[in-house]
């Protein structure tokens, strides 16, 4: 059974996308990474929110809102942290009632719907003279289509790596030094690894609601349309894809229990050594040590799955605005301190995440290669994905979409749909949640 501490870890984790003291905290300069001009001193209380970020992150935390209180003593940052269970209806409540924090934590999806009506300050004016310092993919991936803007400013990211158990691995007969690079070699792994098995362990956990359109995104698929509205990855290429899928169910690459089952029930499988394969973000890595100390040394890492183009997926937490704030020039001035390039690599020390400030990701500690360990081998994989990484989920595939979308794309796997019948029914649904 996982301690409390790593049941605190996880829960942790998985509001980040998931320790020790921060240091290094105060003397983050107010040059361009920092804050943005303003007409005098700032002054005034900002209310900052976060996703169930404590305890595991209470002393990083502390320590950046102490030392921006130091330069801006007349500011004084009150921060709440909100459990994630209920945060969407609490968020959308508080927009209603023009309560939400000064400075809140959401990634582009969360927040889509709120910044589609307009309810966020657009950094790309407030926040102008940082603007140049982030990753273009990360600035972006706040950005709705048909709108002019971008409603967030990157915190920071995490490009998902290929994790897998190197022992499960010898025993399928497979070469543990050479994880699977493509989507076929994937579920060719995964079927080697389930055959191997016989039923004790299983190649790959399928975590639709987690992958199924980032998958289809990095193989080139079109998401959704230039207007925003008109939901179009149910091509013929799509369809493939999940026949591909289909395939794999039925022969038993995925446990057969797994097809409505989360990312979380994922990293529990791999962490009880009922997976093989776990393409998931390097922060994970943490969990695992914490909860599966043996499964953690049997843990090799490789890149990300990626199609034909390479091109990688990246997973974004911003910091936002909104308008109803009562004090924009100390809230801005707040979120752009928390996500500089100091701030944003001493997380990165913390959790195995990556800055969204360029210039942070050059630091020697994320870049070193000397340094073999699974993490530091993770950290550096990530960094490099990031270069031609880009946010492939458009920010309308929320919660609800998400939920219709792969609704249909079960009942495929389960043998109640075609494949193309599956992805059209799942189309019409997300055009009629999204045309609302």
């Amino acid at each position: 059974m996982p301690s409390h501490r790593g049941l605190r870890l996880a829960s942790a984790v998985l509001a980040l996308g998931a320790l020790t003291t921060a240091c290094g905290l105060g003397g983050s300069n107010d040059n361009a990474a920092s804050s943005p001009q303003t007409d005098g001193p700032l002054k005034g209380t900002v209310t900052f929110a976060t996703l169930q970020l404590k305890p595991t992150f209470t002393t990083y935390i502390d320590g950046v809102i102490d030392a921006f209180e130091k330069k801006h003593p007349g500011v004084d940052v009150k921060w709440i942290d909100i459990p994630f269970q209920g945060a969407q209806e609490k968020i959308t409540a508080d927009a209603a009632a023009g309560t939400l924090p000064d400075v809140i934590n959401l990634n582009p999806q969360f927040a889509q719907a709120l910044a589609a009506k307009g309810q966020f300050v657009d950094m790309d004016k407030a926040a102008a003279d940082v603007k140049a310092d982030y990753i273009p993919g990360a600035w972006e991936a706040f950005q709705v289509p048909g709108k002019a803007g971008s409603f967030g400013i990157p915190w920071y990211l995490t490009s998902e790596v290929t994790m897998y158990n190197k022992d499960l691995f010898k025993k399928a007969g497979l070469d543990a030094s050479k994880p699977p690079a493509t989507f076929d070699e994937l579920l060719a792994d995964g079927k080697s690894l389930s055959k191997a098995g016989k039923g004790s362990f299983y190649g790959i956990h399928p975590a639709l609601e987690n992958r199924f359109i980032t998958d289809l995104a990095k193989q080139g698929v079109p998401i959704l349309d230039d207007s925003g509205k008109k939901w179009t990855f149910n091509t013929p290429e799509a369809a493939a894809y999940l026949t591909k899928l289909i395939q794999a169910y039925k022969s038993g690459v995925y446990p057969k229990d797994s097809l409505t089952q989360d990312h979380s029930k994922e990293t529990e499988a791999y962490q009880g050594g009922q997976i093989g394969l776990f393409p998931s973000g390097p922060n994970f890595l943490t969990i695992i040590e914490e909860n599966a100390p043996k499964i953690a040394k049997q843990t090799g890492v490789g890149p990300q799955i990626t199609g034909e183009s390479g091109v990688t997926n990246m997973s974004v937490m911003g910091l936002l605005v909104p308008k109803s704030s009562k004090n924009q020039p100390a809230a801005v001035a707040f979120a752009t301190y928390m996500a500089n390039a100091e701030n944003q690599l001493a997380f990165s020390k913390i959790v195995t995440v990556l800055p969204s400030v360029a210039d942070a990701l050059k630091d020697p500690y994320i870049t070193a290669a000397d340094d073999t360990s699974v993490k530091a081998t993770a950290r550096r994989i990530s960094a490099e994905q990031i270069a031609k990484a880009r946010n492939l989920v458009p920010v309308q595939y929320d919660a609800r979409v998400t939920q219709a979308v792969i609704g249909k794309i079960e009942l495929a796997l389960q043998g109640k749909l075609s494949a193309q019948e599956a992805l059209d029914q799942a189309v019409a649904a997300a055009d009629a949640i999204t045309a609302n």
